[in-house]
């Protein structure tokens, strides 16, 4: 399974939301700028995670999107399954062979569950490992 740009940069959005949740409306504008992403692109994937009850529009000289709750609440594998479709590597219902099936709903299972048990918030807070490990010497 390869995800593409659509759920790549979704995620994005998703993470800038969450990184300004409480602190009023972000606009696609400012994402699109700080991310180097095209806002007219960025317009269209917002409107299925609206659709999805994901994020709420705010109208308005000061408007833009807000996540409709908590960062600890939505999951990657919401985001990505709402723009990208269901999450599988292969159309395993047409497998003949129950080995190969059996594969291809564990590997199915196992991507399901990594994006089901990881949160934006995880995401946003995200550090890593050995990043505090990083030591100046001066000689």
């Amino acid at each position: 399974m390869k995800i593409s740009t659509k759920g790549r940069y979704g995620l994005t959005i998703m993470m800038e939301l969450a990184a300004k949740f409480g602190e009023g409306p972000t606009s696609l504008k400012s994402i699109a700028e700080k991310n180097q992403l095209s806002e007219h692109y960025l317009e269209q994937l917002i409107a299925p995670l609206r659709n999805a009850g994901l994020v709420k529009s705010v109208r308005g000289a000061y408007g833009g999107y807000i996540l409709s709750r908590e960062a600890s609440e939505i999951t990657a594998g919401d985001i990505i399954r709402v723009l990208e479709g269901p999450i599988s590597p292969v159309d395993f219902t047409e497998e003949d062979d129950p080995a190969k099936r059996d594969l291809w709903l564990r590997i199915r299972d196992s991507i399901a569950e990594v994006l089901d048990s990881t949160t934006l918030e995880n995401l946003i807070s995200f550090e890593e490992k050995g990043a505090k490990e990083n030591y100046m010497f001066y000689i």
